[in-house]
């Protein structure tokens, strides 16, 4: 008898408890009935209490639907499946290889093909990609190991133990890394991978309290024998024509020591270097940083038109002083924040505007002397070996290696809410990266990328990827019909 009476006790207590927890729901409801009708900032919630609610919710949750459930392979942006599937097998160091067929629709507009070789070289007349001096005529020239890098990605932007692993990941794999434009921190150091320092137009780490130039902070720089260039910062593909943004909540302590800047407080860097406002001007800040540092010194910028370029080489040829290097970046690169109609808008992407600066180049003469470094959204082989055949020396990648680190594209590299820990400061978020693990990632993607990129150029024909020219590739136009890229790009010499 007892059992039923302790059966009808546990059903009584459970009917209670579901109608209290219906009366919490209910008044739950209520209160926000009467928030949503009062409020005067969204319509719909003030016009459809409570249920309103759930289109914001729903919005939110749209985005993590469509990246794991409904997008295919092929159909994300800015990077999708099959893209950041490839880095993640590479950082794995084990074979890449995939069954049954491509999943790429080879009928899109824009899509480079490699011509293969008829009769390419066999097994043991294949090389590896050779060593390559940026800045001869420096004091300390840099013979750059590796025609694949890692691009300006700045601490505080990313994270301590993000940049640890990179440095240790560059180290290992032989490449360099750049600092981005927010200062070199111990952490860039730890690893001794071979370091590009940027100036950024802020001038962070190498700076006056008024923003100018410090030239004692940039011998102390320079003294650094890790750091073997330094690289003047005038636009990036993100946000032509507007500085670096970093929210204060990312400014701690140590971040505000390393920049020269204030704690906890939002930094915004100028829209260009302010001494810096025509070529004879920027040729001038080049040779004051080459002279004070004795390290090649180039810039970095972006494509909108041939004229600037066509001025700035004019005044290289009149004046006989150049950048040791140019990196290009690209339309469609990346950033940690920018405003939309930037990183939508402005810029041309390095698809069209690489072509058109290695022709410059050419035309001008100048193509042994400077540089050219490819920067944008280059970071699987085919795209790298594209670029190499287009007229890079070198191609640079920053979201390829935060994939290796194990970002997955949550979007969130602006609030410091990064889930693994990469663009955050957050202690709870940055516990998950552990660079005793990730760089061996780093190393295993930026190995894998030079294996596959000179896996391409030994099915074209070449013995190695510098080899590769424009009739080594056929671009998909929108008859359906490729085209070799040396018809649509052809090679123009100075007359």
């Amino acid at each position: 008898m007892w059992m039923f009476d302790w059966a009808g006790w546990v059903i009584e207590v459970m009917a209670l408890a579901f109608v209290g927890v219906i009366g919490l729901l209910v008044l739950l409801a209520l209160i926000m009935f009467v928030i949503d009708r009062a409020q005067t900032s969204d319509a719909i919630r003030r016009n459809y209490p409570v249920i309103g609610r759930f289109r914001h919710i729903f919005t939110e949750l749209g985005e993590f639907f469509r990246q794991y459930f409904f997008a295919m392979d092929r159909e994300e942006l800015p990077f999708n499946r099959a893209q950041r599937d490839w880095v993640n097998r590479a950082t794995t160091g084990e074979g890449n290889t995939v069954a049954f067929g491509s999943t790429r629709n080879l009928s899109v507009v824009g899509t480079p093909l490699f011509v293969n070789a008829a009769f390419p070289p066999l097994d043991n007349q294949f090389s590896s990609s050779e060593p390559l001096v940026i800045g001869p005529a420096a004091r300390h020239p840099y013979e750059a190991k590796s025609f694949f890098n890692l691009s300006g990605m700045s601490y505080g932007a990313i994270s301590r133990p993000a940049v640890t692993a990179l440095s240790r990941g560059a180290k290992e794999a032989g490449i360099w890394m750049n600092t981005g434009e927010g200062g070199l921190s111990p952490y860039h150091l730890e690893g001794g991978a071979d370091i590009v320092f940027q100036i950024g137009t802020a001038k962070y780490g190498v700076r006056h309290k008024d923003g100018s130039l410090n030239d004692e902070k940039l011998r102390e720089v320079a003294s650094h024998p890790e750091v073997k260039m330094f690289e003047i910062k005038l636009a990036q593909g993100a946000k032509p024509g507007k500085g670096g943004i970093l929210p204060g909540a990312k400014v701690t302590a140590e971040i505000a020591a390393i920049r020269g800047i204030d704690e906890g407080q939002d930094s915004i860097s100028p829209n260009r270097h302010v001494e810096v406002s025509n070529f004879a001007e920027l040729l001038d800040m080049i040779a004051h940083v080459r002279e004070i540092t004795g390290k090649p010194t180039g810039i970095k910028t972006v494509f909108g038109s041939d004229q600037p370029f066509r001025e700035l080489f004019d005044l290289v040829l009149q004046r006989d002083e150049a950048p040791d290097f140019i990196t290009l970046g690209g339309g469609e690169g990346g950033t940690g924040a920018a405003p939309l109609p930037l990183m939508d808008l402005v810029g041309v992407p390095i698809k069209e505007a690489l072509p058109e600066v290695a022709n410059l180049l050419r035309e001008y003469g100048l193509k042994d002397r400077i540089r050219l470094i490819a920067s944008g959204k280059l970071m699987v082989p085919g795209d790298v070996a594209w670029a190499l055949a287009a007229g890079a020396d070198f191609v640079t990648s920053a979201r390829g290696f935060m994939f290796s680190l194990g970002c997955i594209q949550a979007l969130k590299c602006n609030k410091n809410t990064c889930p693994t820990g990469i663009t955050t400061h957050d202690p709870r978020f940055q516990k998950g990266l552990v660079p005793e693990d990730k760089y061996k990632k780093v190393a295993h993607y930026a190995k894998g990328i030079v294996k596959e990129v000179e896996l391409i150029a030994h099915s074209v024909g070449v013995s190695e990827p510098r080899q590769m020219r424009r009739e080594h590739v056929r671009i998909v136009q929108d008859t359906g019909k490729s085209v070799g890229m040396d018809v649509l790009y052809p090679l123009k010499d100075r007359v």
